[in-house]
């Protein structure tokens, strides 16, 4: 099986060159205690057995400064892309998403909620943020949504208003899973397969949610394989802001998805990011 990992993090270990500015005004618990550098991510990939990463900005980290994920990429680019950070409601928006594309970033990422922003923003839907949106469907660069069921309403009027964009959503939007078959508690998630741009990304979080209560991996992914298809589904270890090292994050998927047909497990472990991110193909 390739790996592909669609979803670690980078720090640097020089906060003079790489200064903190991170989203919500403080920087996250993971990227103080458990910092990982390019370096130390070239070596826990090739420990692992993974081939190649889409870089996500660390974001509660260095806010929309992308500058050590483009050094990154540029020291290592048969390795690694990246997902950059902008404000896109600034008019200068589509201008930094060229620019960061020039570095050799394949696709963006908006964080609307988490760990340094614990309540949903309302603004991804604001029109400011539409040059942002039109400027990526035109680039042809897949939006990473970092954000909670909450803000679902949201996310379909801007799929619906931008066709030509491809939405994958962190961590698959942190569903409810512990009811288990049918899963009811996740309707809202599997009401979203109807839109053929909306893709999930499959992070710890999720392996562990579908071990909750009454929920079993064997019986939530198959389901949501049925609802989406395996093609709109991609792997991300999450690291170094789960914890655990990266090998153990990847068994943690590997066990979750065992039972899966080698064609699915195929798709989600690589297929899909190399469909995300072209570039990762080659």
């Amino acid at each position: 099986m390739k790996y592909i990992d669609i979803h670690p993090h980078i720090i640097a270990d020089d906060p003079k060159r790489y200064p903190q500015a991170p989203l919500g005004g403080h920087q996250s618990d993971w990227s103080r205690t458990r910092p990982v550098t390019t370096e130390q991510m070239i070596a826990a990939m090739d420990k692992a057995g993974v081939a190649k990463a889409a870089i996500v900005q660390a974001s509660t980290c260095y806010g929309h400064d992308n500058s050590y994920v483009a050094d990154a990429i540029a020291a290592h680019p048969g390795r690694f892309t990246g997902v950059f950070s902008v404000d896109v409601l600034a008019a200068d928006a589509p201008e930094k998403m060229h620019h960061w594309l020039s570095r050799g970033f394949a696709g963006m990422r908006l964080f609307t909620i988490g760990s340094t922003m614990p309540d949903q923003a309302s603004w991804l839907d604001d029109p400011k943020t539409y040059p942002a949106w039109e400027a990526a469907g035109e680039l042809g660069i897949s939006i990473c949504l970092q954000m909670s069921a909450q803000a679902f309403p949201q996310m379909i009027r801007m799929a619906e208003q931008f066709p030509k964009v491809r939405i994958l959503l962190d961590h698959m939007a942190r569903p409810v899973l512990d009811d288990g078959l049918p899963y009811a508690a996740a309707d809202s998630l599997f009401e979203l397969a109807k839109i053929p741009t909306i893709y999930l990304k499959l992070t710890p979080r999720s392996f562990i949610e579908a071990r909750k209560g009454k929920a079993t991996p064997e019986t939530f992914f198959p389901l949501l394989i049925s609802k989406f298809s395996a093609s709109r589904l991609a792997w991300g270890s999450n690291y170094p802001s789960s914890e655990g090292s990266l090998p153990e994050l990847l068994a943690l998927a590997t066990n979750a998805l065992a039972t899966l047909p080698q064609g699915d497990q195929e798709w989600i472990f690589h297929k899909t990011a190399q469909t995300l991110y072209p570039v990762l193909a080659k």
